[in-house]
């Protein structure tokens, strides 16, 4: 198991590009299986999540070409003989073959599964949509996925009993070769998932309501090859801004989508902690207000997640490390993950002033020095968290498990190293 050795309690300096989102990556590398036609995607981040999914797409049928420059065109000639266990463990993103798959008229027994352990993820609201679309859909007593289409899927009107990301996209390429015009209510607006809308639009289906939660996604019998452009990794612009304001740093952030950035703006402000935004360039400057804010009525402040176009579920680490680094006090609720805050336990022992109240709440004060400490990753986000929190640390700290962390984000020890970060791998 790898590990990072941070020295910490440095200011940093200079300019990050941000990558390609990888939670639209991974749902646009499998909607390549819904046509034979070459299609080709730039802005792939050069991720582990990535090159689980494009080795299944090779199980699958699909010769996938990698042209540099996080460019790949793929090509498929579909069949199904089942997944490797171990892939599909490895990375939740492999649920979101079932959803071309099913289009395509395959009959299909999955794994569940796998990818970060936060708690309960459920698949019922894919099955409700795949049932809706005429998918007979059941659970084997070994926890197999049984998915059967029985001909061309229908068009349906389908009602999510939650706005699920992963649900809405695998509902959207199984409706795309459906036979007639699907209606998809409570549908995740994210903008990953806006970024598969669009290139399935550039495949030749016509969804009306990309960016909102009422859908309409018009079923054709073929899709064709297209060339699309995957957007920027918020999530990871959301990460290094937390970074620089923890550790008092000057960054610029290069390559963003401003047209995504204010709910994460929003969220920062409750910190005491603002931005420029000037075309794809987010300038943090080193000064900042540092002073948490109160409720108009001048109560505690809280900071909880929602879906799009509230603030991101997968920030909510980073903001508690953060809040640790501003004066006052704030509520953090992670409404959607029952594990997701346990993280919080490495932070205490780092020194922060931290009350967990339950798996879903915490509340956070600062300011408090941070002292280094050997943590372990648990899931992608929060080990993003503990790196910064070990960064902006007095003392030297070990990360292992940073495997997790490099799920998500693309040659991460080079951009540290780059602005100034003491930072190395160690296998």
């Amino acid at each position: 198991m790898a590990s990072y050795v941070i020295q910490g309690g440095s200011a940093f300096n200079g300019t990050v590009r941000i990558s390609g989102n990888k939670n639209a990556a991974l749902p646009c590398l499998a909607a390549s299986l819904l046509t034979d036609e070459t299609v080709t995607l730039r802005n792939i981040p050069a991720i582990r999540d990535v090159s689980v999914m494009i080795r299944l797409l090779g199980e699958l049928g699909s010769q996938v070409i990698g042209l540099g420059d996080g460019c790949y065109c793929i090509r498929s000639d579909v069949h199904f003989n089942g997944l490797s266990p171990s892939l599909v463990d490895s990375v939740r993103g492999s649920i979101l073959f079932a959803g071309p798959l099913l289009a395509r008229g395959f009959d299909l027994v999955l794994p569940p599964p796998g990818g970060d352990v936060i708690g309960l993820r459920r698949i019922d609201s894919h099955f409700l949509g795949f049932s809706c679309l005429g998918v007979d859909c059941s659970v084997r007593e070994d926890g197999m996925l049984v998915l059967k289409p029985g001909g061309r899927l229908k068009a349906a009107y389908i009602h999510l009993d939650e706005a699920s990301v992963t649900a809405t996209e695998n509902i959207i390429m199984a409706a795309a070769l459906a036979d007639g015009v699907s209606t998809i209510y409570n549908a995740a607006c994210e903008p990953h998932v806006q970024d598969l809308c669009h290139m399935l639009g550039a495949m030749g289906c016509e969804i009306e309501g990309i960016g909102s939660n009422l859908l309409r996604v018009h079923g054709v019998e073929a899709l064709h090859g297209c060339a699309f452009r995957i957007g920027a990794d918020y999530m990871e612009c959301g990460s290094f801004i937390g970074l620089a304001a923890c550790t008092r740093s000057s960054l610029q952030l290069t390559g963003i989508d401003s047209s995504f950035i204010r709910p994460i703006s929003r969220g920062f402000s409750k910190l005491g902690v603002t931005f420029s935004v000037s075309d794809d360039v987010i300038s943090i400057s080193d000064e900042q207000a540092r002073v948490i804010a109160r409720t108009g009525s001048g109560v505690t402040e809280k900071l909880d997640d929602a879906p799009w176009p509230g603030f991101p579920a997968d920030l909510l680490s980073i903001m508690a490390v953060t809040a640790t680094q501003m004066e006052g006090s704030i509520l953090i609720h992670e409404k959607m993950f029952e594990s997701r805050m346990f993280f919080i336990d490495y932070l205490i022992r780092m020194g922060a002033d931290i009350i967990l109240c339950d798996p879903h709440r915490a509340v956070v004060r600062g300011p408090g020095r941070l002292r280094g400490r050997e943590v372990t990753s648990p899931d992608v986000r929060a080990g993003m968290a503990l790196l910064v929190a070990a960064l902006c640390a007095d003392g030297s700290s070990r990360i292992h498990n940073i495997e997790q962390i490099e799920r998500g984000y693309e040659d991460l020890l080079t951009k540290l190293s780059m602005i100034g970060a003491s930072i190395r791998r160690l296998d």
